[in-house]
Order: C-alpha cells, then sequence, then structure tokens
C-alpha cells in the first residue's frame, strides 16, 4: 500500500514528512542517544537487577505511584531497537499516578531472549507484588509496536503455563507476524514501513528454528481465556491488518475488546505527534479503557 500526503491525517502531514526525511535505515548504526538508562535516582524511580537462569542479571525498570494496581509495560522498536526508558515517551506516561510501571530492559534478539525476560519480569511481578504494593489480581501488560507483540505473546505464554495470571492486556499497534499483508505491502509510511520490518525480522529470527506462536502469535488458533484486551492502531500502519486480525480472533473466542482504528494515521502516531487530534482521542480513550479495566477485571494470583 503506496502511502501519498493526501492519506495522511492532517494534524500529521507535516510531521510525517520531517520524520520520512530522517527515517532509520541502518539499525546496527541507530541509537536512542536521548534516552539514557536511569539511575536509582530517587524512591519512585529505580532499578531492580533481576538473575536469569543463566545467571546473567536482567534490568528492570520500576516507577512506583500511590495505586495499587501493576503494570508491566514492554517498550517497542521492532525487537532490534529499546529501551525501557522509553515510558517517559510512551502513551503510558498517562498512567504514572494510576499505577506502578514495571519496564524490563529486555534482550533484543533473537528470539526467545525477549519473551523469556518479559515472563521473568511478569513473575517477579507477582512474586513481589507486597513490597511493589499492588494487588496480585490487578496485574496488567501492556507495550507498543513489537513490545505489543511481546504482550500478546506473554499473554499466551502465561495462559499455557497456568503459572501466573494477567488480567489485562494493552497491545498497540501490535507486531505480530511477518507474513505480508495488504497494509505492509509497499508501505512507505513515516516511522516504520515495509523495508524497515522486513529488516527487523530478519534480525530478530535469525538462527531461529522453532517458529511457534510466541514469536508469530497469529499462529495460535485458539484466543480462548485471554484477558480482556484495548488496542488501537492507525489505516496507514503496517501493522493495522495484522491488529485487526487479532481483535478479530479474540472477539471470536469471546474475549471481551475495546478497539478503534484510525484514519490516516501511521505507526506511533500518538507518541510522534502528540498534539494530534488523533493522538489526543487515542490517549483518551487509553485512559477510558485503562480505568474500566481497573473497576472491572481482575484475575487471582
Amino acid at each position: 500500500m503506496r502511502i501519498n500526503s493526501k492519506m495522511i491525517a492532517k494534524d500529521l502531514r507535516l510531521s510525517g514528512y520531517i520524520f520520512k526525511l530522517f527515517s532509520i535505515k541502518n539499525f546496527k548504526k541507530a541509537k536512542f542517544k536521548n534516552i539514557k538508562e536511569r539511575k536509582n535516582i530517587s524512591k519512585k524511580t529505580y532499578n531492580v537487577y533481576l538473575t536469569r537462569d543463566d545467571k546473567t542479571k536482567l534490568r528492570v525498570l520500576v516507577r512506583k505511584s500511590k495505586s495499587n494496581i501493576g503494570i508491566l509495560w514492554l517498550h517497542g522498536g521492532g525487537h532490534v531497537l529499546g529501551k525501557p526508558e522509553m515510558i517517559y515517551l510512551s502513551i503510558v506516561r498517562k498512567l504514572f499516578k494510576k499505577a506502578t510501571i514495571v519496564s524490563p530492559d529486555y534482550r533484543l534478539n533473537p528470539f526467545p531472549n525477549d519473551l523469556e525476560d518479559c515472563y521473568l519480569t511478569l513473575k517477579w511481578m507477582v512474586k513481589n507484588a507486597d513490597k511493589l504494593n499492588i494487588r496480585k489480581d490487578k496485574i496488567f501488560v501492556g507495550g507498543e509496536s513489537a513490545g505489543g507483540g511481546l504482550t500478546v505473546s506473554l499473554c499466551l505464554l502465561a495462559r499455557d503455563k497456568k503459572e501466573v495470571n494477567i488480567a489485562y492486556q494493552m497491545p498497540i499497534y501490535p507486531m505480530l507476524t511477518n507474513k505480508n499483508t495488504l497494509s505492509k505491502e509497499d508501505n512507505n509510511a513515516p516511522i516504520w514501513n515495509e523495508k524497515q520490518n522486513k529488516k527487523a525480522w530478519e534480525i530478530y529470527l535469525d538462527g531461529v528454528k522453532d517458529i511457534n506462536k510466541y514469536v508469530l502469535p497469529l499462529l495460535e488458533n485458539d484466543f480462548s481465556c485471554l484477558p480482556p484486551c484495548f488496542s488501537f492502531v492507525g489505516t496507514i500502519d503496517p501493522f493495522y491488518e495484522e491488529t485487526k486480525e487479532y481483535i478479530s480472533r479474540l472477539k471470536k473466542a469471546n474475549v471481551e475488546v475495546s478497539f478503534k482504528f484510525f484514519e490516516g494515521c501511521y505507526h506511533a502516531f500518538d507518541m510522534m505527534v502528540p498534539h494530534a487530534k488523533e493522538s489526543k482521542e487515542a490517549v483518551n480513550l487509553f485512559l477510558k479503557s485503562f480505568d474500566y479495566a481497573v473497576k472491572y477485571y481482575q484475575k487471582d494470583n
């Protein structure tokens, strides 16, 4: 789907043009120079270090609040970029006063390193719920882009393992499959396009022999017993079709869903152009859905 300027929402056009001029062409050279690792600067924001099975350490960023709701937030970056400090740019920053945010510095690639780190963090949250002052029955999971895809993978893994329960999922424009779709094909939209997406998947799956539902969630046929879900995506986002497919399958499995697509919006529009009317609407829906989930959704651990 080739994207021209008329297809882009009015509030996003100028920014989209500028973003295309400075788009990432080489993931190995790309760096988030403005995103620095947060140290233990206060009682509210600090790092913890979890021990993996191989004795290496996983850094987890914790931003506490007075709320007893805990959110495991998984950063985006196409499985090739990103840091947990992206919560300060992400839509989840709108929940800083409403929840304690836990975000792991998960290994980016190859699969399953990232999912293993996310699952380790999820179990740590449940085990340390009292120390974090969060409710074990109100563990929410969310993320954008690759983090959205990991959110879905983690929900599947938690359901199948039956060791911990997730009360609510928030996969925002999730990266769910390497399969070509109408919205990916020849997509040249700002921020994330077909070429970048193909390269990211090549890096992520390099050397992976077991391509299963935990790496490509849409390979799953059974989406029953997954947590209630909130999501949104733009119509010119490469992930538009796969997000719609995931939502459709959840509905068929009788999972409660709140979902909206935004006409003429490209990938990560809410993060990159927060002043746009579509971004403001997306944030409002996100906040309303979160408040609803706090009131009505829970899952014992």
